[in-house]
């Protein structure tokens, strides 16, 4: 098969090795089966084609496409401006798109939604979730089920010609749908309490939460029964491999 393009936007070396390593589990994917692109290192080439690739997965992030340009690390910015710039393609074309977290911001953006702090910022934490309308990427996931998430920021209307999945009594934009085969997820599909265990001691002074509540964090996350969202990304991987 072709493989996937993994893009991933934390500058962090240990949350990138993590989460790189959580989406080959959880999608049932090997290292020759994907490309992967720390756009923290390299920038993507300008010859990219993306009929190489079987489909394009977005990781999460620390950044914010809400915030603006003054308040973004020449980093950030370079990271937002490669994934942006691939977008247009990719929902021109229809091709196959996952973007987990910072994707939902970034495919919002790109239709032109509003992604900002007014509301639907989430603590780090589990959340319900709730399937509102079927999908392919969503057989066999329960109905109702709980993801972890931890949001700054968040997408406050559908963007127009998107499909509305899935939601939250605090977030309702979890996950959507744009044309056939471009999906976004508010949650993380790929997380488990380990990889959220790591995110938390890293991400402790980025503002997501007071750092003395870090050990509280942890221990709810490893009490969390989260196992539903993987099987929307092994979805995608199988649907499009």
């Amino acid at each position: 098969m072709k493989p996937f393009l993994i893009l991933q936007l934390r500058p962090e070396a240990d949350a990138s090795d993590d989460e790189f390593a959580a989406i080959l589990a959880k999608g049932g994917l090997s290292e020759g089966d994907v490309r992967r692109v720390r756009l923290d290192c390299e920038p993507l080439s300008e010859g990219l084609n993306l009929d190489d690739y079987a489909g394009v997965i977005v990781g999460g992030g620390p950044g914010c496409v809400s915030d603006p340009p003054e308040a973004k690390t020449p980093v950030e910015a370079q990271i937002e401006a490669a994934v942006l710039g691939i977008m247009p393609e990719i929902t021109a074309r229809d091709l196959p798109f996952m973007g987990c977290c910072y994707g939902i911001g970034i495919l919002g953006k790109h239709l032109g939604g509003e992604v900002s702090k007014e509301r639907y910022g989430e603590p780090v934490g589990t959340t319900p979730c709730r399937i509102i309308a079927p999908d392919p990427l969503l057989d066999g996931v329960a109905e109702e089920f709980d993801a972890f998430v931890g949001h700054k920021e968040a997408m406050q209307a559908l963007p127009k010609g998107a499909v509305h999945l899935v939601e939250s009594p605090a977030c309702p934009f979890q996950m959507l749908r744009y044309g056939e085969h471009v999906y976004a997820t508010q949650f993380h599909p790929e997380a488990d309490a380990s990889g959220f265990e790591t995110r938390i001691n890293i991400y402790k002074h980025k503002g997501y939460f007071a750092p003395e509540e870090a050990e509280g964090l942890i221990e709810m996350c490893r009490a969390a029964d989260v196992c539903e969202p993987e099987r929307i990304l092994r979805n995608f991987v199988a649907r499009y491999g």
